[in-house]
């Protein structure tokens, strides 16, 4: 069976039913075609379950049977149910996914920034390159820049600015993806940012503090970079090798997967920015600090890696129970 052959005939169809589902008020004629296609479809998923060796087609054509079954029963889906399922199905499901690309951009981030920090701390080129001064004791000294920065404002107010900013690093990561370099510029500049200040930290004798500071937000906050610069660069290297689908479908297809990153990114940057709000500057000792930021990111990790892999197995041998994504969905035709 020729599945991409199969699927070019079938396409209209099911993007006709897609839209019927859809539509409020439906003609009597309307609600009978709905009903025919909705059966012929439901047999077409049962052949593709048994040839097709891609579950992301047989999971979006399970995902407009499941609207077609809601519309010919008159049923209306739970607003709240579907938000349930984008948090223990959909989102997960989708970082997992990509979770090779991102955890090869946190892993090269980490070997950069640990290049560059001992090159600062025992380079005078570096010094000269990077253009630092040679007396930097009002950022690395006890009281300095680095510690102030975390301090000096109230916690609520910082907190809300660097969800903020993050949201927006991270925003630029997923959707710049496309054009790759820009993801790349955006990670190496922030992987140099923080080899530098390491760097001076430990040329100073001061990484307790340095990451005292840092790890408590910066492993759940920059585990969300990487997560974002992962799937941008995943969606520009679709655009580069799209696989047996047209260029511009598998770019869509994808592109909604990273939109459906983008949402679930707010909330974990918003826990990151309530530790680096509340958590990183507070009395705390430092070991006591560094576990509830190492607890935050291990709940992360446990959350993708659990229901993300559960969620995308699950799909694999039971494609009924679709996401809320349709990868292969195009515009609904109006004929």
């Amino acid at each position: 069976m020729d599945v991409d052959a199969y699927s070019v005939m079938h396409r209209r169809s099911w993007d006709r039913l897609d839209y019927l589902s859809r539509r409020g008020k439906l003609t009597g004629a309307e609600a009978e075609e709905l009903v025919a296609l909705y059966r012929r479809t439901s047999q077409q998923l049962a052949r593709l379950q048994s040839h097709s060796p891609e579950p992301e087609l047989i999971a979006g054509l399970s995902a407009v049977l499941t609207r077609a079954r809601g519309k010919v029963l008159g049923t209306k889906s739970d607003p709240w149910a579907e938000i349930g399922r984008f948090w223990t199905h959909a989102f997960p499901a989708a970082v997992y996914r990509t979770w090779v690309w991102w955890a090869t951009a946190g892993a090269l981030f980490v070997l950069l920034t640990a290049g560059i920090a001992e090159w600062v701390r025992g380079s005078g080129a570096a010094r000269d390159l990077f253009g630092i001064p040679a007396d930097n004791s009002a950022i690395t000294a006890p009281g300095g820049r680095f510690e102030t920065y975390y301090t000096e404002h109230p916690n609520d107010a910082f907190a809300a600015q660097v969800w903020t900013n993050n949201a927006w690093v991270s925003a630029i990561c997923l959707f710049t993806g496309v054009l790759i370099l820009p993801v790349l510029y955006m990670l190496v500049m922030n992987a140099v940012n923080v080899g530098i200040t390491g760097g001076l930290m430990a040329e100073a004798d001061r990484l307790d503090a340095f990451f005292g500071y840092i790890l408590p937000h910066g492993m759940l906050e920059l585990t969300a970079v990487f997560v974002a610069g992962g799937a941008g660069l995943k969606l520009g290297w679709t655009l580069i090798d799209p696989g047996r689908l047209s260029r511009l479908e598998a770019v869509a297809r994808q592109g909604r997967a990273t939109a459906t990153i983008a949402l679930g990114l707010v909330a974990v940057l918003f826990v990151s920015g309530l530790l680096e709000g509340f958590v990183t500057p507070s009395g705390l000792p430092g070991s006591m600090r560094i576990g509830i930021g190492f607890l935050a990111e291990a709940l992360f990790l446990v959350y993708v890696f659990g229901l993300g892999r559960r969620a995308v197995l699950a799909q694999a041998s039971n494609p009924a129970a679709a996401t809320l994504d349709n990868p292969w969905q195009t515009t609904p035709s109006t004929h």
